[in-house]
C-alpha cells in the first residue's frame, strides 16, 4: 500500500494516486512529525504521521507499527488509511495517513478539565474506560501488548469513543525472559519505548527468569484510570520532582480521601493497580467489572464502546 508519494510546490502530496492538500502542523515529537491535510476528493481532514527512520533498525520499526496498524479493525483502535516509505534528502521517512479526530487526546481533555477547575463525571468515565477496554481485548486476543498505554495516546471523537494510538510500542504479549542479558535487554527496550510514569513496575527491574506479558498494559490502563479521575497521573509529580518511579510503583497506589468517585470505581483502581503482575487481573476481568459499574450507574450510556 502506498508505493508512491510526491510533495509537490503547492503543498501538496499524493499517496496512492490520491492527492492531499496540506493545511498545518498539528504536533511533533523526537522522530516523527504530524501534519494535518485535506484529501482533495472527498474534502475529509486526515493525520499524517511522519516518522524519521535514521536507520535500517528505525525503518523496520516504522514497518511494524504498520504492520500493527493493519491487524486491526475495530472501533477503539486507530484505523491505518494508506502509507509509504519515502526517500528525502537522503534520509528514509515512514508516512502513515491516519483518521484525523478534532477532539485530540484524553490528555487534553483532562488538561482543559483542571484548567477549569472541574472533574469528569464517573459515568463519562465508565463509558471511556470500557472503550480502551474493548480496544485493549483486541490487542491482547491477538496475543499482542500495546506497551505504552497512557492518555496522549487514547484519541476522543466527539462521541467520546476512545481510539488507541502510536502502536509503535507494541510487541508480543508473552516474552519469555531467559538469563540476564534477555532481562537487560527488555529493560533498555522499556526504558527507550515505556513512558515512565505509566509503565510497568515490572519493566523497571526485569528478573533474569520470568515471563513478561500484556498485564503490562493492565497497569497502564490503572494510571489512565487514576487520571480520569484525578486529572493528573499517579507518578507523575513523583517524576517531576526528580524522585525514584521505580521505587514509587513497587507501593500501592495512594487514592486521595478528597477523591469523591464511588467505592466501586476506587477499588477497581485499587485492583487493576497491583505492583505484583502475577496477581494482576486481565483485561477480560476488568471490562466486567466495568460494565457491572455502568449497570449500577444511573443514566450511564453503555451503547457506545
Amino acid at each position: 500500500m502506498g508505493q508512491t508519494l510526491c510533495i509537490c510546490s503547492r503543498g501538496s502530496i499524493t499517496i496512492d494516486n490520491k492527492k492531499y492538500y496540506f493545511v498545518q502542523k498539528l504536533d511533533e515529537g523526537g522522530f516523527s512529525y504530524v501534519d494535518l491535510v485535506e484529501g482533495v476528493k472527498d474534502g475529509h481532514f486526515y493525520a499524517l504521521k511522519r516518522i524519521l527512520c535514521h536507520d535500517r533498525e528505525g525503518r523496520q520499526e516504522a514497518q511494524t507499527e504498520v504492520e500493527m496498524h493493519q491487524m486491526f479493525s475495530h472501533p477503539n483502535v486507530l484505523s491505518l488509511v494508506a502509507h509509504t516509505f519515502v526517500e528525502r534528502a537522503g534520509k528514509s521517512e515512514a508516512w502513515l495517513l491516519l483518521p484525523y479526530i478534532s477532539k485530540g487526546s484524553l490528555w487534553s481533555v483532562l488538561e482543559k478539565l483542571r484548567d477549569k477547575g472541574s472533574s469528569m463525571p464517573e459515568k463519562q468515565i465508565l463509558q471511556i474506560l470500557r472503550g480502551i477496554c474493548s480496544g485493549l481485548k483486541a490487542i491482547h486476543e491477538k496475543g499482542y501488548a500495546h506497551r505504552d498505554l497512557k492518555p496522549t495516546n487514547v484519541l476522543l471523537d466527539e462521541d467520546d469513543k476512545p481510539l488507541l494510538m502510536d502502536l509503535g510500542s507494541m510487541n508480543r504479549a508473552r516474552i519469555e525472559v531467559r538469563g540476564t542479558r534477555e532481562a537487560m535487554t527488555i529493560q533498555d527496550w522499556a526504558a527507550q519505548r515505556c513512558t515512565i510514569s505509566y509503565r510497568a513496575p515490572e519493566l523497571f527491574n526485569v528478573e533474569s527468569h520470568c515471563i513478561v506479558d500484556e498485564r503490562t498494559d493492565i497497569w497502564s490502563l490503572g494510571c489512565v484510570l487514576y487520571c480520569m479521575m484525578m486529572l493528573e497521573g499517579p507518578y507523575d509529580l513523583v517524576f517531576q520532582k526528580g524522585d525514584s518511579v521505580a521505587l514509587a510503583v513497587q507501593n500501592p497506589v495512594s487514592i486521595p480521601q478528597s477523591c469523591s468517585y464511588s467505592e466501586g470505581l476506587q477499588l477497581l483502581l485499587s485492583s487493576i493497580m497491583v505492583s505484583n503482575p502475577q496477581e494482576r487481573p486481565n483485561i477480560n476481568w476488568v471490562l466486567d467489572q466495568v460494565q457491572d459499574l455502568q449497570s449500577r450507574s444511573p443514566n450511564t450510556q453503555t451503547n457506545m464502546v
